[in-house]
């Protein structure tokens, strides 16, 4: 059984390219400020470009940032007491971390450039990818073993028929987040340069097998499918925090950390996996009803 997952999980990756997750981190990006007065300016400045960082990193950070903006910025970025084209965003100086969330839920095509390039993007951007793949690998898990329900597949970033098991699934998003996050972290991408989180991801997908080998089976609306998809959340959270750490401090969570982590995640992932449950049995209903 490990050596068939093994397989499928080679043919599986063969479609997953750290260099294009490579080449949209380093896309240039550029970032318009625009404030009511220069303190406001600085002030702004110095939010995206801290000074606690090197004068290299803190250098190519200002280098991104427009002073008045224009028509060649990716963002603009407004203090809140301006009024602002339709497309840029506002700037609280008292609550900054409020438009760092806004542009990424808004121009999530920018999420790694600006995470790797600007320090405020970094940990927001972490948190969102993570929660992102581990949403998917819970979705995963409810729809193959649904299969009436097979076309909501394609908001996932593979489609089924690629994959004869759910680890393999699993397994290569996980891989997938590794990569995300290297890059969001300003981090080397590849198989080789993350060999050691690779293999700690393959390791860890067969503790899942055995999570989850008593929840398996195709079932009504219910049954095993929630705790399963909640381990599928659980266990790929636990991954992407784990990384996280890793990539910005150096070192991951310690088996027992690890453990702690995913105990604490599994009770949100089955109530996810409850909401996600209700989607997709209203979209079954509708589609019953339109026929």
């Amino acid at each position: 059984m490990a050596l068939a997952v093994f397989r499928q999980l080679k043919q599986a990756l063969l479609s997953l390219n750290p260099k294009d997750l490579r080449e949209a981190a380093e896309r240039p990006v550029r970032v318009g400020l625009v404030a009511a007065s220069p303190e406001s300016l600085g002030r702004m400045e110095s939010y995206f470009a801290p000074r606690h960082l090197s004068p290299e990193r803190r250098a190519e950070a200002l280098r991104m940032l427009v002073r008045g903006g224009g028509s060649d910025c990716d963002v603009e970025i407004y203090e809140s007491s301006l009024l602002r084209p339709a497309k840029a965003f506002s700037f609280d100086l008292e609550a900054p971390d409020d438009c760092v969330r806004r542009i990424l839920r808004h121009r999530e095509e920018l999420t790694l450039p600006l995470a790797r390039n600007l320090y405020p993007f970094r940990k927001p951007a972490a948190n969102h990818i993570i929660l992102t793949i581990a949403k998917e690998n819970a979705l995963f898990c409810l729809v193959t073993a649904l299969p009436d329900i097979v076309p909501s597949l394609a908001s996932l970033p593979w489609f089924a028929g690629e994959f004869s098991s759910d680890a393999t699934f699993l397994t290569a998003n996980q891989i997938r987040l590794a990569f995300q996050l290297a890059a969001a972290s300003d981090h080397t991408i590849g198989y080789r340069e993350q060999k050691s989180e690779i293999a700690s991801i393959v390791a860890g997908a067969f503790g899942w097998r055995a999570l989850a080998r008593e929840l398996i089976g195709k079932v009504p609306f219910g049954g095993g499918l929630l705790p399963k998809a909640g381990i599928a959340w659980a266990g790929t959270f636990a991954v992407g925090l784990s990384l996280e750490r890793l990539y910005r401090l150096g070192y991951g969570f310690t088996r027992t950390e690890r453990r702690a982590v995913y105990e604490e995640a599994y009770e949100h992932g089955r109530q996810i996996a409850g909401m996600l449950l209700d989607g997709l049995r209203h979209r079954k209903a509708f589609s019953a009803g339109a026929e």
